[in-house]
């Protein structure tokens, strides 16, 4: 069974995020709050952490993940950015969207689009996310936690520990993070185009 920490949403408990991350390094799987509802996750080199994530989802090798960051700066590492779009990702970040952007060197191979170097990025608006994240120094390599044949994601941490304890290694309760996924914008053709509409508002990117 998955250990399980609950973790105050606003004053996320120091010990307990220092912990969670350990179990990140350590190549561990972990559901953790986002501010578009729980995510599953892992660090981002743990190859067999990643695995697990796609039998847990059911999920074949052309899914993308995301790389959960705490900053600009962070997506910058991983995602090529130009100024006009470091200004829009300054004003919408945090906030519930993942943007597509082409990806640099540093991003694995195995996590790029089979047929285009692109990569989702997000600076989700979570206090226990941005927490776990400052700790660990780095992205987390991130997937929503939708069980196969189902379209909603789950939303009770107590629930995804009574269904998938045994193939977790950690589930954070981080009480009700909502339901609704994502706004996803794309910035690999020569203007914005979002291709989810989810909880951020796509107005400002409909060119």
């Amino acid at each position: 069974m998955s250990q399980f920490f609950q973790i105050h949403p606003e004053n996320p408990q120091k010990r307990l995020i220092k912990q969670a991350v350990e179990i990140l390094r350590n190549g561990g799987v972990v559901v953790y709050p986002t501010d578009s509802g729980y995510a599953l996750g892992c660090h981002l080199g743990e190859k067999p952490a990643a695995d697990r994530i796609k039998q847990i989802r059911k999920l074949d090798d052309k899914h993308n993940f995301t790389l959960v960051c705490r900053d600009l700066s962070d997506i910058g590492v991983y995602a090529k950015v130009d100024n006009t779009q470091y200004r829009l990702l300054k004003t919408f970040t945090p906030g519930p969207y993942t943007f597509i952007l082409d990806a640099t060197s540093e991003v694995p191979r195995r996590l790029l689009h089979p047929k285009r170097r692109t990569i989702g990025v997000r600076v989700p608006d979570n206090a226990i996310c941005h927490a776990l994240l400052g700790e660990l120094g780095g992205p987390i390599m991130s997937s929503t936690l939708i069980l196969p044949g189902e379209s909603d994601p789950m939303t009770d941490a107590e629930d995804i520990r009574d269904v998938l304890g045994g193939q977790l290694d950690l589930v954070i309760d981080g009480g009700f993070c909502g339901m609704e996924p994502t706004t996803v914008v794309s910035f690999t053709g020569e203007v914005p185009e979002v291709t989810r509409v989810g909880k951020g508002d796509p107005a400002p990117f409909d060119v």
